[in-house]
């Protein structure tokens, strides 16, 4: 069984970067798809990013291309969330999550692990 845990949320100036990392127990990092999911108040859980077990295939939702890079350190069993020029919209709780499948997908309802989620607040 994988546990995600994640870590590096917190409040920064619109314009400013974070990197959010999410560790993960268990033998079977290397071999899962990874996403990164956001949710704000209010509203529905959100795609944010997602990269293939070997890294080779990445996503990224529209709202964030050019600004958010995803990563994988697959010997650390850690994920990342490399986030440049915030935004205010961006304002959410960020979860990692993960499903046994060859290329990430978008809905929530097909990763069947997830971590308890990181506040990311960008002020303007």
């Amino acid at each position: 069984q994988v546990q995600l845990v994640e870590s590096g949320g917190g409040l920064v100036q619109a314009g400013g970067s974070l990197r959010l990392s999410c560790a993960a127990s268990g033998r079977t990092f290397s071999s899962l798809t990874m996403a990164w999911f956001r949710q704000a108040p209010g509203k529905d859980r959100e795609f944010v990013s997602g990269i293939s077990w070997s890294g080779s295939n990445t996503d990224y939702t529209d709202s964030v291309k050019g600004r958010f890079t995803i990563s994988r350190d697959n010997a650390k069993n850690t994920l990342y969330l490399q986030m440049n020029s915030l935004k205010p919209e961006d304002t959410a709780v960020y979860y990692c999550a993960a499903v046994a499948a060859l290329v990430p997908g978008t809905d929530p309802y097909e990763y069947h692990v997830w971590g308890q989620g990181t506040q990311v607040t960008v002020s303007s």
